[in-house]
Order: C-alpha cells, then sequence, then structure tokens
C-alpha cells in the first residue's frame, strides 16, 4: 500500500500513505483532507482502528479549520442561545449575559483578526454556552427520564466538540454544552439517544428500537439530521 483513499462520512477525505521513515502513525489535518503517514507493512485494518481511536480529537481538529471569524457580523440565533457583537464607544469590551441571550460591546479599535482576541472571544461565548447549558439541559433530561421511564445516575456538562453527549455502565450521563446550539427537538433526540443507553449500551437492533419508540419511529432520519449540526462556534 504506497497511498490509499478512505472516505469518511464525518471526517471527510483521509489520504493514507507510507513513510519509510515513521514509526508510527502521524496525523496531519489540513483544509482538503486528513493525511495519515504510516510505517510500511501497517494494514488498512490498523488504520482504521487509529481512526475510530483519534476520532474525536479528528473532529475537533477538522472543525478548527473552518471557524468563522468573530467581529461585527458574527451571530449566533439558535433556538436557546442568541449572541450578537456591536460596536461600543468605550476601549473596553463589555458583555451582557442573561439566559438564552448574550451581546458583546466592542471597541472601536478592536482588531478581529488577531488571534488572541479571536481566542478569547471564543472562551466568553464557550463560557456563556455552559452557563446556559447547566440551567437547560438537567431539566430538560430529567422531564424526559421520568416521562418514558428511563432512570439514570447523574449528569454533567462538558466541552466536547467530538461529541453530544454520552452514557457510563454506571448510567452516568455527559452532555456537551454546544447541545443548547440546537434546535429543541435534536437536543430531545440527543437526550434520549443517551437515555436509551441506559438499558441498551451498544447500537443494536434493540436500542434502535427502542429509540425509534420514543421518536415516533424517527431516530433514523433525526440522526442523519443530527450529522450535518457543527458542535463549534
Amino acid at each position: 500500500m504506497k497511498e490509499a483513499i478512505i472516505e469518511d462520512e464525518e471526517l471527510g477525505r483521509l489520504v493514507v500513505r507510507v513513510n519509510l521513515r515513521a514509526k508510527s502513525l502521524v496525523f496531519r489535518t489540513k483544509s482538503d483532507a486528513i493525511y495519515v503517514s504510516v510505517p510500511s507493512g501497517t494494514t488498512m485494518k490498523e488504520v482504521k482502528r487509529a481512526i475510530e481511536n483519534l476520532r474525536d480529537k479528528l473532529l475537533v481538529a477538522r472543525q478548527r479549520l473552518n471557524r468563522p471569524l468573530i467581529d461585527l457580523n458574527y451571530k449566533i440565533d439558535a433556538e436557546y442561545f442568541k449572541l450578537s457583537l456591536a460596536a461600543g464607544e468605550k476601549d473596553q469590551f463589555l458583555a451582557n449575559s442573561k439566559l438564552g441571550f448574550m451581546q458583546i460591546i466592542c471597541p472601536p479599535t478592536a482588531d478581529f483578526s488577531d488571534e488572541n482576541l479571536q481566542n478569547w472571544l471564543r472562551k466568553v461565548i464557550e463560557e456563556a454556552l455552559r452557563r446556559n447549558a447547566k440551567s437547560i439541559l438537567p431539566p430538560r433530561l430529567d422531564r424526559l427520564s421520568r416521562q418514558y421511564g428511563l432512570s439514570y445516575a447523574n449528569v454533567k456538562i462538558n466541552s466536547s466538540q467530538g461529541r453530544w453527549g454520552s452514557c457510563s455502565a454506571k448510567k452516568d450521563i455527559n452532555l456537551s454544552y454546544y447541545l443548547v446550539l440546537l434546535p429543541s427537538h435534536l437536543i430531545d433526540y440527543v437526550l434520549l439517544h443517551e437515555l436509551c443507553h441506559t438499558r441498551e449500551m451498544n447500537h443494536s437492533e434493540r436500542f434502535w428500537a427502542l429509540l425509534n419508540q420514543f421518536t415516533e419511529g424517527k431516530a433514523l432520519a433525526l440522526r442523519e439530521e443530527l450529522k450535518k449540526c457543527r458542535t463549534e462556534i
């Protein structure tokens, strides 16, 4: 194998190339593809196993390449979180925030091309998303749990960009705060998906039958709709 192409639904194109000097698999994410350098003798099975082990990190790296510039034209207009930036007169940034809404007032001298400013703005927005998620998601999860008789142990909010949610064998549920950027029906789909894992830990036919039962037979359609949503700002 000198070169192989893998087309992945989530990651896009992966170009696998043999590097005679390589001692391990090396992944490099670029705008056109993810390039994988592998030692001679590496099998495609080993490559695919490595991709699955690194899937979450590769998704995050891929998404970061396509991040939009946060400036005065940047907006978030989601059902549960709305963000806008406006020009101010003072030489400092000001943030007005409440549940479901945030406005950042920017000084007239703000240089939005500055990478440090972009990173700071994202941290401010992400912290607002976290606060909103902590207020919105646990009560919604509890309501669905009671409605469908799917009990769980604990719920935590995290910053995952590779996964909307997860459920452990101990029935602990983790939810990404990026969920608040989704419309309500997809939020409920993710929450029900994780709640169904409290009964079926894998994605077996029984799992999908259970999830279908609680989504009016739309589980697969909702999954496809969710794949088109992005876990980033």
